[in-house]
């Protein structure tokens, strides 16, 4: 019969049949063997998170032991899981044998279907709670009318074929839904199939209006194609052949078979170019999934390195890599063996080329940035495909990627992250067609465009990510499918006890820093800052693991005295006092308690002593050598260069912009919070390394950075106190005609050149001396400067007041989540 429609309302609300039925278990061909059929039981989906978990789930998972947690997520560095897709197990179903075109090649995935249709009718994922999430009815139809085409094909199965096509009947209005999530190739692929069941005298009566505004749509989709016929034209109606087999040109669509035979490594393509090209390789394909998978397949196959990364990935976000750093760095060895030999799994998917190379380049695999350049074209994201290629979760792992950027030959790439910012605030303002599952993706949009990688501590992201993550792990290619490697409430469990465990030792050690601070009566010094919780925090929000407390301890003492002694030079003391203090420094051994100075000097210098000996004490426990004079001479090249800047302002001296930087990268008093933290991180450093050029290079980089910040932030206050820096010296300087606009736009330019130049010396491996646990600790502080002079020039921010308060005192509670 050919599809009846009927000039009736659509129907708008989604029906779940209540069939009491069993699923049926028929097996059509009894000479086959399907003892080990596999049925598909992806992980459920979930509208809101975990959010929609008994309260007794999340109790029983909070309590599950550390260990076990952690082994069951180390499984999953090994076997990874996809859901099983009834779309494309139909589509293969439909592949008639060699020799005869009245039986099925795959028999068994005929009897997959029909022991997997839901009691509602339909076939796609295992519902949650027996509803389809509501968003996804698009491809629920779609699946289901694959499934009863597959069934119609071979004339088995009427039952199942007559509850489908009840399914489809009854929720055939949200095929026209524009708020139904989209499945790539919908548009094109369901119209399709809804003339093959034509074909195939189906009796489906269906509203006519919308079947004939689809098939509109899907004519006036074609026609734009066929008309651009670009490379990605192409590659897209290669890509959904099953949906245009009659209008369909296999000799173009066979030219992208990839190595392994398949097209695109999509089951339901490769099945359709079977059933009219019978090309060898693909058949191959299809029984190697098949080999793989069962009695089914997944929507796309192999998939193998990229959930490994996205593991990897979440792992690195939510803070809790470092229990699992050899599998992770199995992983990045065997992608980067892939990367190295060209494997199409990572060079054909945009995706995974971005998240790969982001990976890799991060933990410092020397590798290209070229193979980014074919999916920075803006006609692959271009509206003139209908979207079909607008997929904003690719957008955003390109964007990412393109962070890493690091040298000047890699440049030009710098310049496409300005269409995909634009790509991705369009998104943001709604005028993007999402491909990805959940809205939490808009969040990460925002994140990535307000809170760039090099401007957020990793503690700050850490937890921001922790807070927005999706437990639903579905994403949607041609039809949605899901994997634990996507999103892991194991993961989330232990990403919540490791950040609350971590900020408990966190708020002892703030304790410890403030008892500090009184027993060495700073707090006495009322011409002073006192931010001994901000000091702490920048040392808590990026050093964080348990074991480095002796380093956060040393960073943040080093970071209160440092701002102590900063503001004695500026307005606390005469230039008699600063003398005498790096008089004592110099002399060290020396009794102050004679009144031979003054109060505040006596406070400074004694607390420097204290603390420099308590440093150099714990040091030694890590290094087996006395450091000691190191630290001294690293705080003596400090209170020099300060001194110069004093004598500068005292004197009215105009230095040139050279001069001034010359000693404001070391007045900048970065050298005592970063290099005495060196030596208690781990590696063992000798007195030979230490002098080595690259650390000089990484300090001055990192500290040049945090000058030009601070002076571009300060310029207004400062010029109002008649102090000058580098923006105001570039004023004098600069000869006529110089705008303050030009000059702070030469610096910004410099901040970025010298923030890429320290990311690439961070990142290198070969040729390098500095151990990469010490590298980290300059670009930890970069990204401390960056995200304190987002706005202002840091310590008076109202949101710089809620991170520390995120960090260090409040804890993620259970109920969050």
């Amino acid at each position: 019969m050919m599809i009846m429609v009927m000039n009736t309302a659509p129907v708008h609300a989604y029906h779940a049949l209540p069939i009491p039925t069993q699923k049926s278990s028929t097996t059509l061909f009894p000479n086959y063997n399907c003892s080990s059929r596999k049925k598909s039981s992806p992980p459920r989906i979930s509208a809101a998170s975990v959010s929609l978990q008994t309260g007794v789930e999340r109790t029983t998972a909070i309590h599950s032991s550390d260990l076990e947690i952690k082994e069951r997520i180390r499984k999953l560095f090994h076997d990874v899981d996809i859901s099983l897709s009834s779309y494309d197990t139909a589509w293969v179903a439909m592949v008639p044998a060699p020799h005869s075109s009245q039986s099925p090649l795959f028999p068994q995935c005929i009897n997959w279907l029909l022991d997997n249709q839901l009691p509602d009718g339909s076939w796609s994922l295992p519902p949650h709670h027996h509803h389809h999430h509501p968003l996804l009815l698009k491809d629920a139809l779609s699946s289901t009318l694959a499934c009863v085409l597959a069934l119609r094909r071979w004339g088995i199965g009427q039952e199942q074929v007559d509850k489908g096509i009840r399914f489809v009947e009854l929720n055939f209005a949200s095929a026209s839904d524009q708020n139904q999530h989209l499945p790539v190739g919908f548009d094109i692929i369901f119209p399709g199939m809804l003339e093959y069941a034509r074909d195939l005298n189906l009796n489906l009566q269906l509203e006519s209006a919308t079947v004939d505004a689809l098939l509109l749509k899907r004519d006036q989709e074609l026609i734009r194609f066929f008309k651009s016929y670009s490379d990605e034209s192409k590659a897209y109606l290669a890509y959904v052949s099953e949906g245009i087999i009659k209008l369909q040109n296999w000799d173009t669509v066979m030219k992208f078979q990839r190595k392994n035979g398949s097209l695109f490594n999509s089951p339901s393509a490769t099945a359709a170019a079977v059933m009219h090209v019978h090309n060898p390789g693909c058949l191959d394909y299809l029984h190697s999934v098949l080999e793989k998978h069962g009695n089914a397949v997944p929507t796309v196959y192999p998939l193998d390195i990229y959930p490994r990364l996205c593991l990897v990935d979440n792992l690195e976000r939510l803070g809790i890599c470092g229990h699992f750093r050899k599998e992770i760095l199995s992983v990045l060895d065997d992608t980067y063996r892939c990367w190295m030999q060209g494997d199409e799994e990572i060079f054909a998917e945009k995706s995974t080329c971005a998240i790969a190379f982001t990976l890799l380049r991060k933990h410092g695999y020397n590798i290209s940035a070229d193979p980014l350049t074919p999916f920075l074209k803006e006609e692959c994201f271009s509206n003139s495909l209908g979207g079909c290629l607008k997929d904003t979760s690719a957008v955003l792992e390109l964007y990412r990627a393109l962070e890493m950027i690091i040298s000047q030959n890699e440049s030009a790439l710098v310049k496409k992250s300005l269409w995909s910012r634009s790509f991705l605030k369009e998104h943001i303002s709604g005028g993007c067609d999402l491909k990805g599952f959940s809205n939490q993706i808009s969040k990460q949009v925002d994140d990535i465009l307000n809170f760039p990688s090099h401007a957020t501590l990793q503690r700050v992201a850490n937890r921001r990510s922790i807070e927005q993550y999706n437990l639903d792990s579905t994403k949607i290619l041609k039809t949605s499918y899901c994997s634990s490697n996507f999103s892991n409430k194991d993961l989330l469990i232990l990403a919540v006890k490791d950040f609350n465990h971590c900020q408990l030792i966190h708020r002892e050690e703030l304790k410890e820093l403030e008892r500090w601070v009184a027993d060495n009566r700073l707090d006495k010094l009322k011409f002073a800052r006192q931010k001994s919780a901000y000091c702490y925090f920048s040392a808590a929000a990026t050093i964080f693991s348990p074991e480095l407390s002796d380093a956060r301890i040393s960073w943040a003492k080093n970071g209160v005295l440092t701002t102590l002694v900063d503001d004695f030079f500026d307005v606390g003391g005469s230039l008699e006092e600063l003398k005498k203090l790096i008089e004592l420094v110099e002399k060290w051994d020396i009794n102050v308690s004679d009144g031979c100075c003054s109060e505040p000097v006596q406070i400074l210098f004694s607390a420097l002593h204290s603390t420099i000996q308590e440093i150099g004490d714990k040091a030694f426990k890590w290094q087996a050598r006395s450091v000691t004079n190191h630290i001294i001479k690293i705080w003596l090249d400090l209170l020099n260069s300060m001194l110069r800047e004093a004598e500068w302002a005292r004197n009215a001296t105009v230095p040139t912009v050279e001069e001034y930087m010359t000693n404001g990268y070391v007045s900048f008093a970065l050298g005592p919070i970063i290099l005495p933290a060196l030596y208690l991180v781990g590696p063992k450093l000798s007195e030979e390394l230490v002098k080595d050029s690259e650390f000089h290079s990484l300090f001055k980089l990192v500290s040049t950075c945090g000058r030009l910040l601070n002076d571009v932030h300060s310029f207004e206050r400062e010029s109002k106190a008649g102090q000058l820096n580098a923006l105001s010296l570039r004023l004098i300087h600069g000869g006529v005609g110089i705008t303050e606009a030009a000059a702070v736009a030469e610096m910004k330019s410099s901040i970025e050149k010298q923030r890429r130049e320290l990311l690439r010396l961070v990142l290198r491996k070969e040729g390098s001396v500095v151990p990469r646990a010490c590298k980290d600790l300059f670009w930890n502080m970069s990204r401390v400067l960056h995200q304190f002079y987002v706005k202002d020039d840091g310590f008076t921010s109202e949101e710089m007041i809620e991170l520390v308060k995120s960090i260090i005192y409040e804890p993620i509670a259970v109920n969050e989540f």
